[in-house]
């Protein structure tokens, strides 16, 4: 993160690497970087675009070498720079070309490699010296502590303070996409008034619903044995008119999970373990663990049948939809009952 520290105190590279799952960092970066050479009128015409997986970085490097435009420095993207991956690339690029200007960037230029890619090649020469070189930004999805700091930091951006059960409400039902947190963090901010503390109150009544998030809900009230309150949470979504066959999709999904999860542990597995081999977020494991002691092994498997049963029914019987799902909620109830 010491990239966008730079970029947010206005020191700025001639050479950036910006990588990673978490597109929310590379926005930022991103947006910071334009700033810095838009004109006051807004004009682009120094600000240019580059994909890799059609044209070859050539192309890229000679526009960078190429003086601004009625300003005093330009900016240029390189998308998809798969040659600092290993993976395979289908245009043919001059390698060599880019090492040398890589060594001597021009110095009113500033040269963007942007890549959705989780792993460099370290191996490579070119990886070894876009590192030495550039201002490398490697957006991570954060681990559940840094989350929480993270939303910390962002309130206390937006003149606010939020702490512990608050942020883990916050999470549970926004979810974990950094984009969707920031906007809620800055309504709730906004909402608690400048310097006070959003508190789980504000949470609660403010922050906007996930499917995914109310389904988590939902199972834990089943787990916590509240059928009244699942079923209550399940005619919501509904009356939101949200389609039953996705809810369902939803149901087995978090099902699922609870059962990897469940397994996983058995066999001695940590929380970020079992987040990167499943390839979710930790908190995301930490709740499905949670509820995963509620059922055993036989409950679970017994629980995928049922699901499995009902996406069938739903795609084959006249049986109303809405129903089929209120009577897999009664059977798990009944099933969450038996040893």
């Amino acid at each position: 993160m010491d990239v966008l520290k730079e970029l947010k105190s206005g020191r700025f590279r001639s050479l950036y690497l910006l990588y990673g799952p978490e597109q929310y960092f590379i926005e930022e970066a991103r947006q910071l970087l334009l700033k810095s050479v838009l004109d006051k009128d807004g004009s682009d015409l120094n600000i240019n675009s580059f994909d890799m997986t059609e044209v070859p970085v050539e192309t890229a490097i000679e526009e960078a070498e190429t003086l601004p435009f009625l300003g005093d420095r330009k900016l240029v993207f390189v998308h998809n720079p798969l040659f600092f991956t290993a993976e395979k690339v289908k245009i043919e690029h001059n390698v060599k070309k880019l090492e040398q200007y890589l060594q001597d960037p021009a110095p009113f230029t500033i040269l963007v490699f942007q890549g959705r890619f989780e792993k460099l090649d370290e191996r490579k020469k070119l990886t070894k010296l876009i590192k030495k070189q550039a201002g490398v930004l490697e957006a991570k999805r954060p681990a559940e502590r840094e989350l929480a700091g993270w939303i910390k930091s962002k309130a206390a951006e937006e003149g606010a303070v939020i702490e512990g059960e608050a942020i883990q409400q916050l999470l549970a039902i926004a979810g974990f996409h950094l984009s969707v947190l920031a906007m809620e963090i800055a309504k709730l901010a906004l909402h608690a008034g400048e310097g006070n503390e959003i508190t789980e109150e504000h949470v609660a009544a403010l922050t906007s619903r996930t499917l995914e998030s109310d389904i988590f809900r939902l199972v834990d009230r089943i787990v916590t044995g509240q059928l009244q309150e699942a079923l209550r949470i399940y005619y919501d979504l509904i009356r939101l008119n949200e389609e039953p066959l996705k809810i369902l999709a939803v149901i087995a999904g978090q099902f699922r999970l609870i059962y990897q999860v469940k397994e996983l542990v058995k066999k001695g597995y940590g929380q970020q373990q079992i987040a990167g081999q499943l390839k979710v977020h930790p908190f995301r494991v930490k709740i499905a663990g949670s509820q995963a002691q509620a059922f055993s092994e036989h409950q679970l498997s017994v629980i995928m049948q049922m699901l499995a049963e009902c996406d069938y029914e739903m795609k084959s019987s006249g049986m109303e939809k809405k129903m089929i799902i209120e009577l897999f909620l009664f059977r798990l109830q009944t099933l969450m009952r038996t040893k």
